[in-house]
């Protein structure tokens, strides 16, 4: 299993409608909105590395609202 984190930037505006589309997108395990350069961060679990960056970049970012993301992949230290 992959996991990661997604920080997330969204338009203003629709954050309620982005959010529930968020929430449905394969691998999200938990969303937090926070405050500063980002506004959510998304727990990710994925089966590898293949399918965490599918669901970046084919499903987060396509979300209209969705302004940039940055991916970090956590490792056990």
């Amino acid at each position: 299993m992959v996991t990661g984190l997604v920080l997330v930037r969204l338009a203003a505006g629709n954050e309620k409608a982005v959010l529930q589309k968020l929430r449905q997108a394969k691998g999200v395990a938990h969303v937090s909105a926070v405050f500063g350069r980002w506004d959510l961060v998304l727990d990710m679990e994925t089966d590898d590395l293949p399918s965490l960056s599918n669901t970046v970049v084919n499903e987060i970012r396509s979300i209209s609202g969705v302004l940039s993301t940055e991916t970090l992949v956590t490792t056990v230290i």
